[in-house]
């Protein structure tokens, strides 16, 4: 139920909200070369959000990643320019990954960089190894400037999570929060923001639909307000964290249709179960002939949940308006 505090946090928030465009709401149309990181850039602008998120690996051979330092530097200049925010992300947190990304946002001018582990073994290991990579971090990037944020992703519990940043020793280590990646480590939405909300300070939004699985969960990732997510519960919550100023910095748009991840943690697992290897996000990419409609489709769908979280944000205002004018 809302408070009265909660209602007054959203007036004061809710039209500010800082919403950013994520680079895998174009994942099929980067994949092809389709869209390029500087066209993210104009979709942002055009659509007024306040930046963009995009991984050193989009848009294949003209990624950030096989950007020279000039281009780098050029697509930084272009960011300033519109007045956009920039985020960079990576998919693994070992030195080498963490290295890259962190010399590209240093290098576009980002402030920030997401990471997630994808190491295999037993749960306890794998916490260890990823505790030693958030050491590597905060020993060599903690007077950088750079905010560092650790993703909920698929295998991780969120008490696991909220664990590694408590014991992290470094204060610009936050957690990102995921709508739908708690799932597949057999939690709920609701559940998990509950759990992690003392370090969360980004936001991937998306909608999925829950798959039973033999005593654990996948997600089937869907058009927004078409699955199991409690959207509306869940941005009310995240706005309202924080007492005096807001705790949430970015909102990432990060519409994901037919992405579909498995489950990776199970009712029955004891207290060391085993984190299998997994490789790193992908949508599948239709058959030939249906493919240039699903690439349309794909704009279409990135736009269309712009205009739908917008949406809900007016319904959560409204809400808040008639429990302050009653």
């Amino acid at each position: 139920m809302l408070t009265i505090n909660n209602a007054r946090k959203i007036l004061q928030r809710v039209d500010n909200l800082p919403l950013y465009l994520h680079a895998y709401a174009y994942h099929l149309n980067m994949r092809l070369e389709r869209v390029l990181p500087g066209d993210l850039l104009d979709i942002a602008h055009e659509n007024q959000l306040r930046g963009v998120k995009i991984h050193v690996l989009d848009g294949e051979r003209f990624s950030l990643e096989n950007m020279s330092d000039n281009e780098l530097a050029a697509f930084g200049e272009k960011a300033r320019q519109l007045n956009l925010d920039v985020h960079i992300e990576t998919s693994a947190s070992d030195k080498k990954a963490i290295d890259l990304a962190a010399g590209i946002a240093l290098k576009t001018g980002a402030s920030s960089v997401r990471f997630y582990p994808r190491y295999e073994g037993h749960l306890q290991e794998v916490m260890a190894m990823i505790a030693c990579d958030i050491a590597y971090i905060r020993d060599t990037y903690q007077g950088s400037g750079l905010t560092f944020t650790l993703e909920q992703h698929e295998d991780l519990k969120s008490h696991e999570l909220a664990m590694l940043i408590q014991d992290s020793g470094m204060d610009s280590l936050s957690l990102l929060f995921d709508f739908a990646n708690m799932i597949n480590a057999n939690e709920h939405p609701l559940d998990a923001l509950k759990t992690m909300s003392p370090h969360i300070t980004q936001v991937h939004i998306k909608d999925a639909l829950i798959v039973n699985e033999d005593g654990g969960l996948g997600h089937k990732a869907c058009i927004s307000g078409q699955g199991d997510m409690p959207f509306k519960a869940l941005l009310t919550d995240l706005i309202c964290l924080g007492d005096e100023e807001p705790q949430v910095m970015a909102y990432g748009l990060e519409e994901e249709v037919d992405y579909y991840a498995p489950a990776f943690r199970f009712e029955h697992e004891g207290d060391n179960p085993w984190i299998p290897y997994r490789q790193m996000s992908e949508t599948p990419l239709p058959e030939q002939n249906a493919l240039e409609a699903r690439l349309c489709k794909e704009k279409q769908d990135a736009v269309n949940q712009i205009n739908y979280v917008r949406s809900v944000l007016q319904q959560i205002k409204q809400e808040a308006t008639h429990l302050l004018n009653h």
